[in-house]
């Protein structure tokens, strides 16, 4: 029996807290996923969609971008990735009646759980200016406003189109297509959030700013590095890689501020074994002081290279640049320093050490954890040239894995949804379409915020996502979406993005993966890269949600004819009808998909895009080999009386979707407002455990930031560290905190003193 909405909302500032949990999955999480899915889409209809989730013929996740084996199992999926799956094939709906019933000033003082709990949205609406509420729009109406709007622009630059790392292959080509011809590369994406910071330090140290390692590579390995990640939570199918690892040997070091049940055991819930013992993972934990990780990567090198016969000498002298310089600063590396800096023992890093050398093919994977902090782009610098040190780059079994969190961020990406393209890229798409990209660097997220609130942008166009809410300084970042002209949403379901609007906003629903996706063409599908660089189709099975729902490459292709005309002498039309002619497109433009239909043709799985370093070690760098680096070590430095907060997400969370008010694994259910303090740390300021508190955020000009009334955990996390989720705390993350190069929000890295303040209300 599917269940209703929430009619209110849920009290999310009282939750009731129990000892964190050591495992993770098995038969709670099985039952978990069973009971949130038939409450939304029924049985029949929870079996028919489920066991063709990231199948060959099926549709692929939603959620994250862990890549699946050739061989797969029947029910390829994991709780979370269950959740998202319903969220979408709910059978719940959001029609012209409800924003008749619901005022967007309204819809702005609903929690983000209550606007996703009321279903997917069925025909496109408009508020109009100075309008109360969204009211029933034709296609045509809604894409001659963008039309208007977008013409009447001073400069193609006073428009910004972001992309969600949901968005197809097919569908991001044709947005920065439509971008590019219109005349700008306002092209800003949930990446700049996330592992921009990846990117920057692999391009320059590697020459591609990708992972290098296959889930093959994963299996292989001596040892895996787990680094700032929680994927029992965030990537929970990576724990069978993990698992399989350990059964052929491997050992694993975690290095977290927090221990994750995912991390110390797995009960795998696909075979009977792992459901009633589970295996241990992690060999050693090593609990990190939040931003401490590049002054122990360092240290890590130091010793390394005070080893005799450690340094692989032959790739260093064959493969790298840059070793001098970087043996010289690694010597000088502290003990007293990093200790300081990480607050581990000696000894702790003495068992890394020996680990570290004991081990032939070494893997790093690394997280948000690494990537959302000022000094994240030479932290992960650090990390490769531990790799480097010891030939782990190009190897089978060894190499990097920045792990994404989102199915098709990588390859939106590789589409060229970017604010910097690479010139041969834009040579190549002006080639091919006989237009001229406009070649000056565009704005990313943080400079796309700026824009709005400076007023150099007046209409903003979002593919998917939820900019207000996975955006930093919540206040600022609103404010500054207000000020635009248009604001246009490309989605599935509500949230809270559609309720902080310019003055006019524009609602566009569109077809989801579940959605099977027929155009005058007949059936289609779309193509997704996973974490690793493989490319495969992903094909809707369920009849779309409503009558008058586009899919996203019909929604550009529309737009584009719109806004440019008969002047535009792309086919947008042959597009639409049939997206195996933008793939042939692609094929011409992108390096990596020549005869990209034929091949997904003949290779059901998927291929895998070439990747010099692992697949020739070949590093396309400007040095044409793999870079050391020697930048100078950074750690926060925290005032006393103050804590490090990081935001992170709960268990019942994917990035800004939030599908339950629970946290199972840390023991925290029925609320969200809570923030995770070191027992001692809270018993020095005389918080009891139960106690609430404002978060108050400090800032290098002197301004501050508040987030009220969060309920006080003890609980382990490391010592003069915080913890709560996002987007709650996203107000505290001034907007110009950001890592250096990468100009990624450091969301990981917040000083706070907590303020005491009154119980809410029963």
């Amino acid at each position: 029996m599917v269940s209703k909405p929430p009619a209110g909302d849920p009290v999310q500032d009282a939750p009731q807290v129990t000892p964190p949990q050591h495992a993770a999955a098995g038969l709670p999480a099985v039952g978990h996923t069973l009971r949130i899915a038939r409450e939304q889409m029924g049985s029949v209809r929870t079996a028919r969609t489920l066991l063709k989730v990231n199948q060959k013929d099926g549709f692929d996740c939603p959620g994250c971008a862990w890549p699946e084996g050739d061989r797969r199992h029947v029910a390829e999926f994991c709780e979370n990735g269950a959740k998202a799956v319903t969220e979408e094939a709910t059978l719940r709906r959001v029609t012209p009646a409800f924003f008749a019933a619901h005022p967007v000033a309204e819809l702005a003082e609903r929690s983000g759980y209550w606007l996703g709990q009321q279903g997917r949205i069925t025909e496109p609406v408009l508020l109009p200016e100075g309008g109360d509420r969204y009211e029933p729009v034709t296609w045509e109406r809604a894409f001659a406003i963008i039309a208007e709007e977008l013409t009447a622009l001073s400069s193609p630059d006073e428009a910004l189109f972001y992309t969600s790392g949901r968005t197809s292959n097919e569908a991001a080509f044709l947005l920065q297509l439509f971008a590019r011809e219109f005349g700008t590369n306002n092209l800003p994406d949930c990446s700049n959030m996330c592992h921009e910071s990846s990117g920057s330090a692999l391009t320059e140290t590697i020459g591609v700013g990708k992972g290098s390692v296959s889930l093959e590579d994963l299996h292989r390995a001596d040892l895996i590095i787990v680094a700032g990640q929680n994927p029992g939570t965030n990537h929970p199918r990576m724990l069978s890689a993990l698992e399989r690892a350990k059964a052929a040997g491997a050992r694993i070091i975690s290095v977290n501020p927090l221990p994750e049940a995912g991390l110390e055991r797995f009960k795998n819930p696909q075979t009977a074994k792992g459901m009633l013992r589970g295996a241990a993972l992690t060999d050693l934990f090593l609990q990190i002081r939040i931003g401490g990780d590049q002054a122990l990567f360092r240290l890590l090198n130091k010793l390394v290279l005070e080893t005799p016969g450690a340094v692989d000498e032959e790739f260093v002298r064959e493969h790298t640049h840059g070793f001098e310089e970087f043996a010289a600063a690694a010597g000088e590396a502290d003990w007293a320093e990093t200790l300081a800096a990480t607050g581990l023992s000696r000894e702790e890093i003495g068992r890394a050490l020996e680990m570290v050398l004991a081990s032939e093919r070494t893997i790093v994977c690394w997280a948000m954890g690494l990537t959302q902090h000022k000094h994240s782009v030479p932290t992960i610098r650090e990390v490769v040239n531990l790799l480097l040190l010891r030939g782990n780059i190009g190897r089978p079994g060894a190499g990097v894995c920045p792990v994404r969190g989102h199915s098709n961020v990588q390859g939106d990406r590789t589409m060229g949804i970017f604010e910097r393209p690479a010139p041969a890229f834009l040579d190549a798409l002006d080639k091919e379409f006989g237009i001229v990209s406009p070649r000056h660097h565009g704005f990313d997220v943080v400079r796309s915020i700026q824009a709005l609130r400076d007023g150099e942008a007046k209409v903003f166009f979002a593919m998917g996502g939820n900019f207000v809410g996975a955006t930093p300084d919540t206040e600022v970042t609103e404010a500054a979406m207000r000020r635009a002209r248009l604001t246009v949403h490309v989605s599935t379901k509500l949230n809270r993005s559609h309720a902080v609007t310019g003055r006019r906003a524009l609602i566009l629903p569109t077809l989801g993966r579940t959605d099977k996706d027929v155009q005058r063409g007949g059936r289609q599908f779309v193509t997704v890269e996973d974490s690793m660089g493989l490319v495969h189709a992903s094909r809707g099975n369920l009849p779309p949600a409503g009558p008058h729902l586009l899919s996203e490459p019909a929604i550009v292709a529309r737009m584009a004819r719109a806004v440019l005309g008969a002047g535009s002498a792309t086919p947008w039309e042959e597009f639409e009808a049939d997206y195996a002619a933008v793939r042939d497109r692609i094929a011409r433009v992108v390096p990596g998909f020549e005869d990209f239909n034929a091949r997904l043709a003949a290779n059901p799985g998927g291929f895998a895009l070439p990747h010099a370093p692992r697949d020739e070690r070949r590093f396309p760098t400007k040095t044409g080999k793999a870079n050391f680096t020697a930048a100078p070590v950074e750690y926060p430095r925290v005032p006393e009386g103050r804590l490090l907060l990081q935001t992170l997400r709960s268990h019942d969370q994917y990035n800004t979707t939030i599908y339950g008010l629970d946290d199972r694994y840390r023991g925290i259910r029925g609320g969200r407002r809570v923030v995770l303090v070191h027992p001692e740390d809270a018993e020095a300021r005389g918080l009891a455990d139960g106690a609430y508190v404002d978060l108050v955020s400090e800032w290098t000009d002197g301004s501050e930031r508040r987030a009220p009334g969060f309920r006080v955990v003890r609980y382990p996390t490391a010592r003069g560290c915080a913890a709560a989720y996002y987007p709650e705390t996203n107000v505290l993350v001034p907007l110009e905190s950001t890592a250096d190069v990468s100009n990624t929000p450091a969301s990981k890295s917040v000083v706070v003193r907590l303020e005491e303040s009154p119980a809410p209300s029963a």
